[in-house]
């Protein structure tokens, strides 16, 4: 699918959510920039380590595999000192599910058991995280991959600051170009706002289609919060529709997967 196609599919999916929603969601850019090259323009607290992983994925070395290369970022992330957060950690947690996925899911940072396993969404969360993605026929173990903004957990779970979201931002940016998800199911206001640096959270920008860097983008509810505000688990299955919906205009497995679903 060329670039022209993806960006008509978004325009069709905006003025289907501008329709649902009764107001005008952000435009999708004419000219979306290449996201390695972009990765290495930004500022970054180890740029030798970003340059490092850019190029090799550049070169397309049949030495690496995206296996290999993310296990190279986790053992970066594990000797990471960039912030205080690294105080205080039992465990870093970089990430687990399919090396070439449709969907990233990416939260905010560890809680308690993900602390203690070293694994993302493991907790009561966790839990919720993995019905909410069956589902719409999403599953860590088949077609996701599932990351958050910081690697270490925050005190008290509480919401990292912006200079530890700062701090650890260049390795979620190097998973993303590993992984190159089709898609990015971003759950909670840290995880959009940090990704497309806006002030906006999920209570403005969820249900709505935008973009990252080329890659189509929904925010909705982080599964903490429906845990704490069940009322909004309704609006959160309505968003996941819309993503679902997507998911079906850019992916023909996908489509054929949770046709078969909606029969059964």
């Amino acid at each position: 699918m060329t670039r022209n196609d993806k960006l008509q599919i978004y325009d069709l999916l905006k003025k289907a959510s501008d329709s649902i929603y009764g107001f005008s969601s952000p435009s999708f850019p004419k000219e979306t920039p290449n996201l390695i090259d972009d990765m290495e323009a930004a500022p970054s607290k180890d740029s030798s380590f970003s340059n490092e992983i850019m190029n090799d994925i550049r070169s397309g070395s049949g030495e690496k595999s995206n296996s290999e290369r993310l296990m190279r970022i986790a053992k970066k992330i594990s000797e990471c000192r960039r912030c205080r957060l690294c105080e205080g950690r039992t465990n870093t947690v970089s990430g687990m599910g399919v090396e070439n996925p449709l969907v990233l899911v990416v939260g905010e940072g560890p809680g308690e058991q993900e602390d203690l396993q070293g694994l993302p969404f493991v907790g009561p969360a966790g839990i919720l995280l993995d019905k909410m993605l069956a589902a719409i026929s999403l599953s860590r173990t088949t077609n996701c991959y599932i990351a958050n903004i910081v690697k270490c957990r925050p005190p008290r779970n509480r919401t990292p600051l912006p200079e530890e979201a700062d701090a650890c931002i260049s390795f979620l940016h190097a998973q993303i170009a590993v992984l190159k998800p089709k898609a990015i199911l971003a759950a909670g206001s840290t995880a959009v706002k940090n990704l497309l640096r806006t002030t906006n959270g999920v209570i403005k920008l969820h249900g709505q289609i935008l973009d990252y860097k080329g890659i189509p983008l929904m925010t909705t509810y982080h599964p903490s919060a429906l845990l704490h505000n069940p009322a909004n688990k309704r609006t959160a299955w309505e968003d996941l529709k819309i993503f679902r919906a997507m998911l079906r205009q850019i992916d023909s497995d996908y489509a054929a997967l949770s046709e078969s679903q909606i029969q059964k």
